[in-house]
């Protein structure tokens, strides 16, 4: 009996030790208790980035969580933020295991090929058919497509059109939330399923492509058509380790190594350059007078209402710019990046991090936090970015849609570049009314979460051509 008092004594000083640990050098940041098992998987439902918000508030910008059994860090001020993509960003320049060491291979090809693409943005933006565009207005969705895809595989033909179908079948099946948070529990919901059955069309596709770059001659002439692209620098790696250098467990490149980069490529792509579109447009639909204050600009700066837009004229849209920007702070790329993993044990601001632990960037927050924008930071105002020099890339990290540092984005320019120009042939083209009568207020804004935060019903609008109705308006 006295042994049995005697254990239970010893498990609760135990619990209250681990309750109130006095070791200041294993000291964690703050953050709700976790269960058993699950974590705080339990607390982020479907909305983990408002969720991530409101716990920061209470718990302080560097928050502790588990997720499942995964120790996770929660990063969700400007200055933290510094801290670990800036200051310590060494120490946590590591990604979740999946693919670790090849997508350190991957990004150098990556960098390769989008600071090429980023030196001749003006020549792939000027490629862009506008009459096409405007043609195919109501197909909005694979506006975010042509560049990019071209950039990839070389052209935007009908396969990287399947591919993408593919893509928007498989992301349009809601009850499926796999995507959600990095966790440990997986739930399968059929998915398992929809991926064995879309693998056979999707691997032919990516066999297509790369058979034709590897059956494509390539002409050193600067005028000629034939470029290389991301496939083709790819390929040029084709069965070589991935990294010279390393001694030990060297993984050579294979054929599906690059099917599998090439469709990360396209996804991204695609999904992250139509969400923000879709963005964009849906704030200028809610507030009808930006919309016509660009409409003035991209119109004074192409010379007229009857002049295309030239890629050479974004230049001259400093409130285009202006625009893109403050739908990216209040709708990044991805609300919470792509996770870091810490490599080593870290102390910051009197925190211990240990090795191996998971960071979270939640830029949503970043963007939307009162101290920095304000307090009209909920709120869609573009005249906030008027006089500032605030860039895309990261360097001010009170706004970094794309991330920042060494694992930033590598087409984040590409990608601004895209939508801006983009918007310009939709906003300059076209007069946009909401339809069935609805009012600006009745738009619905919610997003979805997931490695993108898309709206959560799509965009209906109704497009009316302006050069018709100011043609019409001058004869009367």
């Amino acid at each position: 009996m006295v042994a049995i008092l005697l254990g239970i004594l010893v498990f609760i000083v135990a619990i209250i030790v681990w309750l109130h640990p006095k070791d200041n050098r294993h000291k964690v940041p703050p953050g709700p208790k976790a269960l058993p098992l699950i974590g705080n998987l339990h607390m982020l439902r479907k909305q983990p980035h408002r969720t991530l918000q409101a716990l920061a508030a209470k718990y302080g910008p560097i928050m502790f969580l588990k997720l499942g059994q995964v120790p996770t860090v929660v990063v969700s001020s400007p200055e933290a933020a510094e801290l670990f993509l800036k200051t310590h960003d060494l120490d946590f320049a590591n990604r979740p295991k999946f693919q670790l060491e090849l997508w350190r291979g991957e990004k150098k090809g990556q960098r390769d090929v989008v600071t090429r693409t980023n030196e001749e943005v003006s020549e792939a933006e000027g490629e862009i058919d506008g009459k096409r565009m405007r043609n195919r207005v109501a197909m909005a969705a694979k506006f975010g497509m042509g560049e990019e895809g071209r950039m990839v595989v070389g052209w935007d033909g009908n396969l990287v059109k399947f591919l993408l179908r593919m893509l928007r079948d498989d992301h349009d099946h809601d009850d499926n939330n796999n995507d959600d948070v990095v966790v440990v529990i997986y739930m399968d919901k059929g998915i398992r399923k929809k991926v064995h059955k879309l693998r056979k069309p999707i691997n032919e596709a990516l066999e297509h492509i790369i058979e034709d770059h590897q059956n494509t001659n390539y002409d050193d002439d600067d005028d000629s058509p034939q470029k290389k692209d991301f496939v083709d620098i790819l390929l040029s790696f084709l069965d070589q380790p991935m990294d010279p250098d390393e001694e030990q467990h060297k993984h050579v490149l294979t054929r599906n190594d690059i099917k599998a980069i090439m469709m990360d490529m396209i996804g991204a792509a695609y999904e992250t350059s139509t969400s923000a579109i879709e963005w964009v447009m849906s704030e200028l639909l809610k507030h009808p007078s930006v919309m016509k204050k660009l409409q003035h600009e991209i119109q004074h700066a192409v010379g007229g209402i009857n002049k295309e837009v030239e890629e050479n004229e974004i230049e001259n849209m400093p409130y285009l710019d202006m625009v893109v920007k403050e739908t990216l702070r209040l709708y990044p790329v991805a609300p919470l990046l792509v996770p870091h993993v810490s490599r080593n044990d870290v102390v910051i601001e009197g925190y211990y991090i240990k090795r191996n632990t998971q960071i979270i960037i939640n830029a949503w927050a970043i963007g939307r936090d009162p101290r920095v924008w304000s307090e009209n930071a909920e709120k869609f105002y573009p005249e906030r970015f008027e006089h500032n020099n605030v860039d895309i890339l990261g360097r001010d990290f009170r706004f970094i849609p794309f991330g920042s540092g060494r694992r930033g984005c590598p087409g984040a320019q590409l990608g601004f570049a895209t939508i801006k120009f983009v918007v310009a042939q939709l906003v300059h083209c076209f007069n946009w009314e909401l339809p069935f009568g609805m009012s600006c207020d009745e738009l619905d804004m919610n997003e979805t979460f997931g490695i993108t935060i898309p709206r959560t019903t799509h965009l209906l609008a109704i497009p009316t051509f302006r050069l018709t109705a100011e043609a019409a308006s001058n004869k009367e």
